[in-house]
């Protein structure tokens, strides 16, 4: 049972890879060195010329990296090389708490330092040609100790947690951690903005003048309380630009990137945070956090079913069955419901786009809105017109030609 299982999972491996690939290669049908009819009016002819470069670029980077990984990974299940680290972390202790931290501590800080180089070269290479990053090699060496220092803190932390729930009950352990990690999701929704994002950016209230002023007149027109508008230092990385709502309550809070204000007129910034405040008038904040939860009870139930399995351990040629090892095998395992459940989510968040979007245009002004999209997916050189099928497993929001479309209606 162990050996089909074993194949299962490499068969799994390889299929994601080459589906993931599959799709790639349809996206890269869609490049022109033309300009094409439909996304005339938003870019002309040498900045069209700048993106399908910087697509192509992308592409094979993308191709050469994730196929480092892919390999990485299928050496890891052909040569034991999970059960080969799971005997360094029990060397270091036979406490299944310790040894599962020790385990993914490995396995995590090895595997960034093997991909930093990409990281390095995606930042410092490609994103420095097409004149996107601003990051330093100091905040770039700083927000990865800061991102290893999160991970050791709050993902060994849940991890242990969850370890000594399933010690204590066995099968049911996935109830008590559910509602564990459904608290921890709440939280980090109320309170993500004011404790993760000031280690790595500074954000500041928007000051008093006229767009603060139009932005509060549209907010009390439209019944939306809102005390904290704040603007963030996104230009410190990069010269993309972006706004987005976050918490709930009385913690609700509007960040705008400082790009995004230098690159957008003022009634074009209203019309972007009357998207936003449409996503919190049509509660997808709190049906994306509620459908999150129930995902994440699923995802616990049937992972409690095979947590035990000595033959999922065995197939990383493991003896002893252990809570960290199987839930390696099951990742792998479940990566096909995993895809189906992302699709789901897809097709709910671009409804959700649709929806904030269209209220923007009726509460403010469709037309500006329209504008403010144009601009920031010229700027931020987007791909206008990606492959439908590419679009429909990738894509969490609708091309800019589906939403000005839409726009249009």
């Amino acid at each position: 049972m162990s050996q089909i299982l074993f194949y299962v999972i490499i068969g799994l491996v390889v299929a994601d890879f080459i589906f993931d690939r599959f799709l790639q290669y349809l996206n890269s049908t869609q490049w022109s060195d033309r300009l094409p009819e439909e996304v005339k009016g938003i870019y002309d002819e040498d900045k069209y010329q700048k993106q399908q470069a910087y697509e192509k670029v992308n592409y094979r980077f993308s191709m050469f990296s994730t196929s480092f990984s892919f390999v990485l990974m299928l050496l890891m299940f052909l040569f034991a090389g999970f059960a080969r680290v799971n005997n360094v972390a029990l060397s270091v202790s036979t406490n299944s708490i310790l040894t599962a931290l020790v385990f993914f501590g490995i396995l995590m800080f090895v595997s960034d330092i093997l991909t930093t180089p990409f990281s390095i070269y995606d930042t410092f290479v490609i994103e420095e040609k097409f004149g996107f990053n601003k990051t330093t090699p100091k905040t770039f060496i700083f927000d990865k100790l800061k991102g290893w220092l999160l991970g050791a803190i709050i993902g060994s932390g849940m991890l242990a947690l969850i370890i000594y729930i399933y010690q204590l009950t066995t099968n049911n352990f996935w109830i008590f951690a559910w509602a564990i990690i459904s608290v921890f999701s709440i939280f980090m929704v109320l309170f993500y903005s004011n404790l993760i994002v000031p280690l790595f950016n500074k954000q500041t209230p928007l000051l008093e003048g006229e767009l603060k002023s139009a932005i509060e007149s549209f907010s009390a027109r439209v019944g939306f309380k809102l005390d904290n508008i704040y603007v963030i230092d996104g230009s410190k990385r990069s010269t993309k630009a972006n706004a987005y709502f976050t918490g709930l309550g009385a913690k609700k809070r509007i960040v705008l990137y400082d790009t995004l204000i230098s690159d957008l007129t003022n009634n074009e910034l209203v019309a972007v945070l009357a998207h936003e405040i449409g996503h919190y008038k049509k509660n997808h904040v709190i049906w994306s956090l509620l459908l999150g939860i129930v995902q994440t009870g699923i995802v616990l139930f049937i992972f409690s079913l095979f947590v035990g399995s000595p033959e999922l351990s065995a197939a990383l040629g493991v003896a002893q069955p252990s809570f960290h090892i199987g839930l390696i095998a099951f990742g792998v395992l479940y990566s096909p419901i995993s895809m189906i459940t992302g699709l789901g989510m897809n097709v709910f968040s671009r409804k959700n786009e649709y929806e904030a979007d269209a209220f923007a245009a009726k509460h403010y002004d469709a037309n500006e809105l329209a504008l403010a999209l144009k601009k920031l997916s010229v700027k931020n050189l987007s791909n206008l017109r990606p492959h439908p099928v590419y679009v429909f497993f990738h894509y969490s929001h609708p091309t800019l030609l589906q939403r000005l479309k839409a726009l249009k209606n």
